[in-house]
């Protein structure tokens, strides 16, 4: 009696270490999945775990071979019907071992079973699990990865149960384990339809997160196609994000009549902006006019604009519509709407918000509905702050500014850009002339103070001088510009463009400025003055006028006007 008792204690404690030990791999499979989705990762642990806690040795994971893998087949979203179920059953699907614990690559590749072939084939083909008490005694056994002499001489045992997902069996979880051990094979099966049932819940939780991500994308590919094919439509080759950014913020306000800015750098491609916020609105079938501010003499600036009557001026023989009529229902361009004299400044501020424009010499109000697009690569906000720019139109302006990013903040579309150019200009001057790959990279390298023009007119001038047809990077290199700042803004003027209430630096806007500039005559600056700030600004009359709180056109103005007093 006491020998029963004993011998009963003891199967107790047993019973109690091995309970510990599945709730231990049960518990550490759970946690690592916390912390990690991906199969490979979990799967390969949790046949580890089998073996060192549960003592169930080399372990395996067998799939379908139609799951190819797991990440790229869309596994949730695999529905079968009724007569593609019943092909699948008659032939069957064919696996092979995925995952494994305890075995070698060799062995790893040996595990391909057909359907119905073995146990692990019979399992998966009949969703059935099986128990093999003796791998000796079953002759479905194939022993096809691990050679039976590979293994230990007392009874083994082999153990598989199928893994489903959404019903359909798409895998084996199966393991080998000595036969005498004091623990039932009944308890290890049962661990192992959780783990099992656990794995394929991860295959589908992995193919649904999969799914969703192919979903968004196809959805972003869907997106940048269609920003792609709206650049293309109007003339601007790019994908970066900056230029796509810039085109999305175009077309959500193309319909719109509120008057936009333009901002950036010299020949970012501000005219083609422009043409696009026509081409996406409803205008679009009415004129784009476009106008050079800083191309027209201050004398002029009203005849233009708003046109004349007869008799207006000598020489007005006829009258003449001007620049605004001629856009009346489209678009009208002001390009270097910085240049613009103070006194036009007021006389379009009043057409804007009024509607209307009076002509040179007349007397009558003529309506005119037109959306203006402004365009300049100067510092609005600092023109502002010294009175050389009305605050009043800024705001009138600025209503949605749109900065365009410099060919240096889109280095993925100068090679586009690049090929581009290189068409057109074959074309146009019936040359052949390509670049080598080492080419494009010194192209992608360089960065182009002067934008897209820069690099537009480097590749007009190779195709005409080039003496191959083939450019190397070393040939190349004649035709580039030595880098240097040129025009260009710095970065963070150009995101100042668009703020009038900044505050600058004594240097920049003296403090006591008035916000409209008092009148200087001619001689108010020396010519040795304006020599130095010429030159201190490497020649950039657009620079030194500013500096000097002038126009471009008042600068060389008085320039000229010294010089001629001077007899130079």
């Amino acid at each position: 009696m006491p020998s029963i008792l004993s011998h009963e204690i003891l199967a107790s404690k047993d019973a109690t270490q091995w309970r510990s030990q599945e709730l231990l791999l049960i518990s550490e499979v759970m946690r690592l999945v916390g912390k990690s989705l991906a199969p490979e990762i979990v799967f390969r642990e949790m046949l580890h775990l089998m073996s060192e806690l549960l003592g169930l040795n080399r372990g395996r994971i067998v799939l379908a071979d139609f799951l190819g893998d797991i990440a790229v087949q869309g596994l949730a979203d695999r529905k079968l019907d009724s007569r593609s179920k019943t092909s699948s059953r008659a032939s069957g699907p064919s696996s092979s071992i995925r995952y494994a614990y305890g075995l070698t690559k060799s062995e790893i590749a040996l595990g391909r079973y057909d359907s119905g072939e073995g146990i692990t084939g019979r399992v998966l083909a009949s969703s059935q699990p099986i128990i093999v008490q003796d791998i000796d005694a079953e002759p479905y056994f194939l022993a096809r990865s691990v050679q039976r002499s590979q293994l230990p001489q007392e009874v083994v045992a082999f153990l598989a149960y199928p893994i489903e997902v959404n019903r359909e069996v798409i895998g084996v979880l199966a393991c080998h384990r000595i036969r005498s051990r004091d623990r039932q094979l009944a308890d290890d099966m049962a661990v192992i339809k959780i783990l099992a049932t656990l794995a394929g819940q991860l295959l589908q939780l992995q193919a649904l997160i999969f799914d969703k991500t192919r979903v968004l994308q196809a959805n972003n590919q869907l997106l940048t196609r269609a920003l792609e094919s709206t650049a293309a439509r109007y003339g601007i080759i790019g994908t970066s994000p900056l230029l796509l950014h810039a085109l999305s913020q175009l077309e959500r306000v193309a319909d719109s009549s509120a008057s936009v800015l333009l901002l950036g750098e010299s020949g970012t491609g501000k005219e083609l902006f422009a043409r696009a916020v026509h081409l996406s609105s409803y205008r679009s079938a009415h004129p784009f006019i476009k106008v050079n501010c800083a191309a027209i003499p201050e004398s002029l600036f009203e005849s233009e604009l708003f046109g004349y009557e007869r008799g207006a001026f000598t020489g007005a023989q006829t009258a003449r519509a001007g620049w605004f009529e001629q856009a009346d229902k489209g678009t009208i361009f002001l390009d270097e709407i910085g240049e613009m004299p103070l006194g036009m400044q007021s006389k379009l501020l009043r057409t804007l918000q009024e509607k209307t424009i009076v002509r040179l010499g007349g007397g009558r109000e003529v309506k005119v509905a037109v959306r203006v697009v402004a365009a300049t690569n100067h510092d609005l906000a600092l023109a502002v702050q010294r009175g050389t720019f009305r605050r009043d139109l800024f705001y009138r302006l600025n209503v949605i500014p749109i900065v365009l990013p410099s060919l240096r903040e889109r280095q993925q579309d100068i090679r586009p850009l690049a090929i581009h150019f290189l068409s057109r200009f074959n074309q146009g001057n019936q040359r052949n002339i390509s670049l080598s790959p080492e080419a494009l990279l010194l192209l992608e390298e360089h960065s182009w103070p002067g934008n897209i023009r820069e690099l537009g007119n480097v590749i007009e001038r190779l195709v005409l001088l080039a003496d191959s047809s083939v450019v190397s990077r070393h040939n190349l290199q004649q035709f580039l510009p030595a880098d240097q700042g040129g025009d260009a803004l710095d970065h963070l003027e150009v995101a100042k463009l668009s703020r009038p209430d900044l505050t600058y630096s004594q240097e920049s806007a003296p403090v006591g400025m008035p916000l409209v500039r008092d009148y200087l005559p001619v001689n108010s600056h020396s010519a040795g003055h304006l020599h130095r700030v010429l030159a201190e600004h490497g020649g950039n009359k657009s620079r030194a006028a500013q500096f000097l709180g002038l126009t471009v056109r008042q600068f060389a103005y008085r320039l000229s006007k010294l010089k001629s007093q001077n007899g130079d």
